[in-house]
């Protein structure tokens, strides 16, 4: 048998103990509580987390040789296809890990980030549209490099910064970081920013650019005038220390 009969045989063979996988470790750490009170959303953690294995798959086997024949199916002559796969579902996938960590009383369907808000769902589409609309009238669009390579670096830089927020804060993840003083937010910022640059959308890009501006603009405003209020003169100061890290946004500053 071929590399890519053996190779389909395994990943059936793998598929089929998934489901054991399940029990067990529903067995060793779940108990009785994942077969009832999880149970809502225990079907949704097992499919994201099996989309997420086939998507990095489809990741390595583009970054394969081009002598690796059996997996050419797989291959795209840029970066952008392979960032494409990792970008987003890592992000969900990670969302929900890290909330269940830091906050598990919180921990919910909505935690995957999938059903965030209508705008949410428009920008999904409209950034997909845009990508097949430009690769199928202006191909040579999508064979740029540079910037689906920059747009990656920012992907796991914003998505590195805000998990490592939400972690080291806790319940209330935003906040206590001595880098940035909204650092969830300036990770989602970019993160949002380079799922653009790797698609190699530049209307996208722009679009999402200014809409993500306006909206943490318009919230860390709002945070910020909140933080004053509960902790006065000891947020002015961390104000002074710590700067917000997103461009242009200065928050809720108090005049002296």
């Amino acid at each position: 048998m071929i590399f890519a009969g053996k190779l389909c045989v395994w990943c059936f063979l793998l598929g089929c103990s998934s489901s054991v996988i399940y029990w067990l470790v529903v067995a060793l750490f779940g108990g009785h509580e994942a077969l009832s009170g999880s149970n809502e959303y225990s079907l949704y953690v097992f499919l994201v987390g099996h989309f997420v294995a086939i998507n990095l798959l489809a990741c390595s086997a583009r970054c394969f040789p081009a002598g690796y024949s059996s997996l050419s199916f797989l291959r795209q002559p840029t970066p952008y296809s392979a960032g494409t796969c990792a970008c987003s579902p890592s992000f969900i996938f990670s969302e929900f890990v890290a909330i269940s960590g830091c906050n598990p009383e919180t921990l919910a369907i909505s935690s995957f980030v999938l059903d965030h808000s209508l705008d949410y769902k428009i920008a999904a589409v409209t950034s997909w549209t845009e990508f097949f609309l430009e690769r199928y009238f202006f191909p040579e669009m999508k064979t740029v490099r540079v910037i689906p390579t920059l747009g990656l670096a920012w992907c796991i830089g914003g998505e590195l910064l805000r998990k490592v927020a939400m972690l080291t804060a806790s319940r209330s993840f935003t906040h206590v970081v001595v880098w940035f003083r909204h650092p969830s937010y300036v990770g989602w910022f970019y993160w949002a920013v380079g799922t653009q640059l790797v698609l190699a959308n530049p209307i996208c890009t722009v679009a999402y650019l200014l809409a993500s501006w306006k909206f943490f603009n318009d919230r860390i405003t709002i945070e910020e005038l909140t933080l004053l209020n509960f902790f006065g003169e000891d947020y002015i100061r961390y104000q002074k220390n710590v700067p917000i890290g997103l461009p242009f946004i200065k928050g809720y500053v108090l005049e002296e």
